[in-house]
């Protein structure tokens, strides 16, 4: 459920693709069983597209990774966090739109 631009983001991968990395990351967490979820799996698609360089993004599905869920107190689902410098600078619950996205990453942007 990830589009070309859109990572999978796994607890043992977590600290090293969103924590370390150099870019502002947004994380997508997720469940198969979610319809809110499937709802804006293609928006968080079509927004790693246009933001491909700029941002990195990636989903966690919270039912095989729920360490990382529990780690950043995840209550509901979908919920959208932006990590920059290993570090959440925002974060959105619920099904969100393109444009929410964009007013989460672009102050982080440069």
């Amino acid at each position: 459920m990830a589009g070309k631009n859109t990572v999978e983001f796994s607890d043992a991968s977590f600290d090293q693709d969103v924590l370390n990395a150099d870019v502002p990351v947004l994380v997508d967490f997720w469940a198969e069983w979610c319809g809110p979820c499937k709802m804006i799996a293609p928006t968080v698609d079509a927004f790693a597209e246009e933001y491909a360089g700029k941002v990195k993004v990636g989903k966690v599905n919270v039912d095989f990774n729920n360490g990382t869920a529990a780690r950043f107190m995840i209550r509901g689902i979908p919920a959208l966090l932006l990590f920059k410098g290993g570090k959440v600078v925002d974060q959105r619950v619920g099904a969100v739109g393109k444009s929410e996205l964009v007013k989460m990453v672009e102050p982080h942007l440069g």
